[in-house]
């Protein structure tokens, strides 16, 4: 059915978005100065949403499709899971975000570097949300 495959397909290039972030992204920017950090931080975040935040919405509704199409839980477990990002984000991630987008390069210090550390680790949820997304439409998907 292509409903779940394109939600499968979906939830697995948000997936490799998320992880590239965590093992890639994160780690290479912590390597940089306080001011060099923050910086490269903002724009990296701006377009990491807009790629991001529609993914897990277009997830969510594949995965609904999906589901109200044969019945089968995974599909709506891997749309949930999908669309969990978003309050994920509101609530435990934009606080940090706001204040970071608030901090001028040139303020930052060793409270920006830990709020950084700190996102780092709040968006490995949203990697792990991916991954048991991607795992339930996989599961769906070969029932």
């Amino acid at each position: 059915m292509l409903t779940g495959q394109l939600a499968l397909v979906v939830a697995a290039v948000f997936l490799g978005a998320a992880l590239y972030i965590n093992v890639a992204e994160q780690p290479a920017r912590l390597g940089l100065d306080d001011r060099s950090l923050l910086a490269e931080w903002k724009p990296a975040y701006k377009r990491g949403t807009i790629m991001q935040a529609p993914l897990a919405v277009v997830g969510f509704l594949l995965g609904l499709a999906a589901w109200w199409q044969t019945g089968h839980l995974g599909w709506a477990i891997g749309g949930l899971l999908m669309v969990a990002n978003w309050p994920v984000t509101f609530f435990a991630i934009m606080p940090i975000n706001n204040r970071l987008m608030a901090t001028d390069p040139a303020a930052a210090g060793p409270e920006s570097r830990a709020m950084i550390r700190r996102w780092g680790s709040l968006h490995a949820v949203r990697t792990a949300l991916g991954f048991a997304a991607s795992l339930a439409f996989l599961w769906a998907s070969l029932a």
